[in-house]
């Protein structure tokens, strides 16, 4: 039987941990040069290069990473391993680690992932944010558990992955309270010539958005386009401007950024999906996440 060497796996988790050799060398009192030859002899055991020269520093590579996430794993185990020894209270903690696409909205992630850090069992929750194409990469390496996103994978897409539909929220348009006031009386054709911001337009938001404008015939002034939700919020509480916004999240945006419904558009509506690598969820943080989202997003 082939053995891995532990400690070897020890100095490639403390290096990608600290972020370089140096910094490692530091922490486990060892010189730079011997644990860059163990961390040689490891590449040559698994057979796989580890690190990529970035400039003057060291990054994983695809490989690395996946290392890394099972060396995590082995040494928390361990840690848990001597507390239930010693006779310590210890708990295992569920490891869940989400992708989420950099175009959804941060309120609604949240909003989204809370159920899973209530469940009895801890969970100790990584967030990770990207595009939606970088994110199912990285699903595809098992580097992510779960990616939340506004889409499905896309059709003829090289990773293999499925779409769970989590639920769908509804779309409103906000403004600061003096102007909700005077533009809700005759909505939505009070939004006709109106200074509006607006998703970019490589977002499914905006495309809903655009066909909604063209069937009722409106025409708004845009006056600016935000990748970033959270950013789009905080020029809409400087006034002057229309937004739209997930109405399941008006509570959180009248609080954050005194911002308040003018109307709502029944016809445009945006769905959440968790997309995993296996057909059926299986992760207690995925299940909760899953089973909570219709009554999360319909608030």
């Amino acid at each position: 039987m082939e053995w891995l060497n532990y400690q070897h796996l020890l100095y490639f988790w403390s290096v990608v941990r600290e972020g370089s050799l140096t910094a490692a060398a530091s922490k486990l009192r060892l010189a730079p040069s011997t644990i860059s030859g163990q961390l040689r002899t490891l590449e040559g055991q698994l057979g796989e290069k580890l690190f990529l020269k970035r400039g003057r520093l060291l990054a994983p590579s695809e490989m690395g990473r996946v290392v890394y996430r099972y060396a995590d794993e082995i040494f928390a185990l361990g840690t848990e391993l001597l507390d239930t020894v010693r006779g310590r209270a210890a708990r295992h903690v569920e490891r869940l680690v989400v992708g989420i696409a950099d175009v959804v909205p941060k309120i609604v992630a949240r909003r989204l992932l809370r159920p899973a850090q209530q469940l009895p069992r801890p969970v100790h929750l990584v967030c990770r944010e990207d595009k939606p194409e970088r994110l199912l990469a990285e699903l595809a390496l098992h580097n992510l558990d779960v990616v939340i996103s506004d889409a499905p994978p896309p059709p003829g897409s090289n990773v293999r992955a499925f779409g769970h539909l989590l639920g769908e929220s509804g779309i409103g348009f906000f403004a600061t309270r003096a102007l909700a006031q005077r533009l809700r009386r005759s909505f939505p054709r009070s939004l006709e010539g109106t200074p509006v911001l607006l998703p970019t337009e490589n977002t499914s938001l905006r495309r809903s958005l655009e066909a909604w404008f063209a069937k009722r015939q409106i025409r708004p002034r845009v006056v600016g386009e935000f990748e970033d939700s959270a950013l789009l919020h905080a020029f809409g509480r400087d006034g002057g401007a229309v937004l739209p916004a997930h109405a399941v999240i008006r509570g959180e945006i009248a609080s954050h950024y005194g911002l308040h419904l003018v109307g709502r558009v029944e016809e445009v509506r945006e769905s959440f999906y968790a997309i995993s690598v296996e057909r059926r969820l299986t992760h207690p943080g995925v299940l909760a996440i899953s089973r909570a989202a219709r009554t999360e997003l319909s608030r």
